[in-house]
């Protein structure tokens, strides 16, 4: 088994909290994995992309070529069509509706989604209106890794427990809304594949 994510988005929208997340996640099941440096932390709302690679057996590069990433994941629209072109053919395409409109010329965002539709395999979905409607605005990035999960070969609960681990320090409370973020991203990708 092998899986090769890109992580898009901007700074300040939880891309480490995922990569974190994924990473305990592949930890629980045993697995390998290489993650490439996070790119554009150093200003909130500057460009952020991690690749993360998870395997069954040792992985040599932590950067994954073009056209072969099975997912990329986005927590911002157009973030995930600069990624495009890594993504592999049948790969999947899961994104978030809710632009972070950081540039002047930042386009119409029904021709963002326009763009994203035409992916054969995608999942569109407004993490922003979600997380606000469980009540937790700060977890849609919990949302969207959600709605990525069936798209891992690793087990649901897995990412539950990463959940547990990465945010147990902060209190049940916050454990538990990220759980239920995570649950309504996935639910849904299940009824939106």
């Amino acid at each position: 088994m092998k899986t090769d994510i890109i992580l898009a988005g901007v700074g300040g929208q939880g891309i480490l909290s995922i990569a974190a997340t994924i990473g305990m996640a592949a930890l629980h099941n045993d697995l390998h994995l290489k993650q490439a440096e996070v790119h554009g932390m150093s200003q909130r709302g500057g460009a952020v992309q991690s690749n993360m690679r998870i395997s069954d057996k040792p992985i040599a590069s932590d950067l994954i070529p073009m056209g072969a990433a099975d997912i990329i994941l986005s927590v911002e629209p157009m973030e995930s069509l600069r990624y495009l072109p890594y993504l592999k053919k049948g790969g999947w395409l899961v994104t978030n509706t809710t632009p972070f409109v950081n540039i002047p010329n930042y386009p119409e965002v029904e021709e963002v989604l326009a763009e994203v539709k035409k992916q054969k395999k995608f999942i569109a979905v407004d993490a922003d209106k979600i997380a606000s409607e469980i009540g937790s605005k700060r977890s849609s990035n919990i949302v969207m890794l959600g709605a990525a999960s069936p798209f891992f070969e690793i087990s649901f609960e897995s990412f539950e427990e990463g959940i547990r681990q990465i945010f147990g320090r902060k209190g049940e409370d916050i454990v538990n809304s990220n759980l239920k973020a995570l649950r309504a991203g996935r639910e849904f990708a299940e009824k939106n594949r």
